[in-house]
């Protein structure tokens, strides 16, 4: 029988293997049993949630250019010298003018582009960034599989209820849903209440956090047997 412990063996991780040891290892050295419960939440927040690090370095280096070069505009207007670029000042009264003295189009291109790239920034900041991967109870360790090993074991559970190859089915896993592609045999009926009850008693069996939602789709044309 396809089980939750087939998943854990083919592509499961321990929370905390990158380097600081297994979850397991770091339960056991945590302290009181709060104490570990509270690393051990901290861990799997780590493995479960993406890093910002990338955005908040692009963002920085951003600032930074933008600042290096009012900085250099100013030593060169301050010292007399021609602007590099733009005099500082002759640029504030140009964005004060706006949108005198630039064609609409260029003008809704920057306002695009800087909307987008405010938009991308916001985003960022406030969704919770979450990696493809899901937690599956285990009462020694924190237990992380990615999303593409269920979705690999629901595809084998909805194969089997299906009676259909490998090839006809596909599964995509996302945080709280799972969607079952199934293209029948030509002449072979599918039921699709089977493939369901099949799909969802294998979540059960896992029981990933958390626990996302199942649709089956099957679909109307059929593919010709072998």
């Amino acid at each position: 029988m396809n089980n939750a412990t087939d998943v854990r063996s083919n592509g499961s991780r321990a929370a905390g293997n990158g380097g600081s040891g297994s979850a397991a290892d770091a339960l056991a050295g945590a302290g009181t049993p709060d104490s570990r419960g509270a690393g051990m939440r901290r861990i799997l927040d780590r493995e479960t949630r993406s890093s910002r690090a990338g955005v908040s370095g692009i963002a920085a280096v951003l600032v930074i250019i933008l600042c290096g070069y009012g900085l250099l505009e100013a030593a060169v207007r301050a010292i007399g010298q021609p602007p590099w670029l733009i005099d500082p000042q002759t640029a504030a009264e140009r964005i004060i003018a706006l949108p005198q003295g630039m064609p609409p189009l260029l003008l809704g291109v920057i306002g695009a582009v800087t909307a987008m790239a405010g938009l991308f920034f916001l985003l960022n900041a406030v969704l919770p960034g979450r990696r493809a991967r899901h937690l599956l109870p285990d009462p020694r360790a924190g237990v992380v599989v990615d999303d593409e090993v269920i979705a690999s074991a629901l595809a084998r559970r909805a194969r089997l209820a299906a009676n259909v190859t490998q090839e006809q089915v596909m599964v995509i896993v996302s945080q709280r849903q799972v969607t079952v592609n199934v293209r029948p045999t030509s002449g072979v009926p599918v039921s699709e209440n089977a493939v369901l009850a099949a799909v969802l008693d294998e979540l059960r069996e896992m029981a990933p956090e958390p626990m996302p939602e199942v649709s089956v789709n099957v679909a109307t044309s059929g593919v010709i047997g072998a």
